[in-house]
């Protein structure tokens, strides 16, 4: 059974979660900080909240607050429980409703920050968001035109952006990975088959990065910049992967080498089978193969 938080427990979590506000603060202002950690609680709370319906014994989230110089303000959050999940209908519950709590606060927020930012030019040197099936279908019915356009691009507002933060972050999470959530769902969903597709994922990730890379450095070299300048364009490209399949090696070996517990024999029910294919869809939707990159 899952125990309630003590006097100090709870301290310790809204130090940290009022901590990550300030940090979030100092990055983009109070429209940034309010929407992304909005979007962060209400993930996490997702995750806790269904947890404590299957009798998990679940802490409150740790929020991550990091230094806004070189970084949004936080990592997220994450939650700790005593023992793996093994039920499976539980997992898939539990692993779901991070994400899709999360993405019903950011996916209207998203839409009201873009009512309230402009299209404008895009400036030398400026950092552009990356685009998913998700997001470029937004802008295009927020402005009626595909973006960016040739030198053209919408000027965000701190609302928007942080909107599109939280859903890259939820992108992330839905990689079918590992303990990732999205690898909680596929393995509650397929099993111990899961364990192989991971090893398979995770070196697709590295793929992915490369291809990315590969791509980036052509169309630098095409616009006439030079060797040098063309490998450093296209390594922004490539370093998101790179980091995200460390982080998943990092988490493979705490987890005495292997991508995620097993977990029971028993099927999904039918409704369970439909939401996991449902998470699969949410992630093809939002998947941004370039996160961030400077303009050239």
């Amino acid at each position: 059974m899952s125990r309630r938080p003590t006097p100090r427990e709870l301290g310790l979590h809204a130090g940290l979660f009022l901590a990550a506000c300030f940090t979030t603060y100092m990055f983009g202002g109070v429209a940034f900080a309010a929407t992304l950690m909005g979007i962060l609680l209400f993930h996490e709370m997702g995750h806790y909240l269904v947890a404590r319906r299957h009798g998990v014994d679940v802490s409150l989230p740790y929020f991550i607050p990091l230094p806004w110089q070189f970084s949004f303000g936080t990592l997220g959050a994450v939650i700790k429980m005593k023992t793996p999940i093994a039920d499976r209908d539980a997992l898939l519950d539990v692993g779901a409703a991070g994400p899709l709590a999360g993405l019903a606060l950011a996916i209207p927020l998203l839409f009201v920050g873009l009512s309230l930012s402009e299209i404008g030019p895009i400036e030398p040197g400026a950092t552009l968001e990356g685009n998913s099936i998700f997001y470029l279908c937004a802008k295009a019915l927020v402005f009626q035109r595909i973006l960016p356009d040739g030198s053209l691009d919408v000027q965000l507002h701190p609302m928007a952006f942080a909107a599109w933060v939280g859903i890259l972050v939820t992108m992330i999470n839905l990689i079918p990975i590992g303990q990732l959530d999205g690898g909680h769902v596929m393995r509650a969903w397929i099993g111990d088959r899961h364990e192989r597709l991971s090893g398979r994922l995770h070196l697709a990730l590295l793929a992915v990065g490369a291809t990315v890379a590969a791509g980036m450095f052509a169309v630098a070299s095409l616009r006439g910049e030079t060797w040098g300048d063309a490998l450093g364009w296209a390594a922004t490209g490539a370093i998101p992967w790179l980091t995200w399949s460390l982080l998943l090696l990092v988490l493979r070996r705490m987890g005495d080498g292997v991508y995620h517990p097993p977990v029971g024999e028993g099927a999904l029910t039918p409704g369970r089978r439909w939401l996991a294919r449902a998470v699969l869809v949410v992630f093809l939707l939002i998947f941004t193969p370039v996160p961030l990159v400077p303009a050239l």
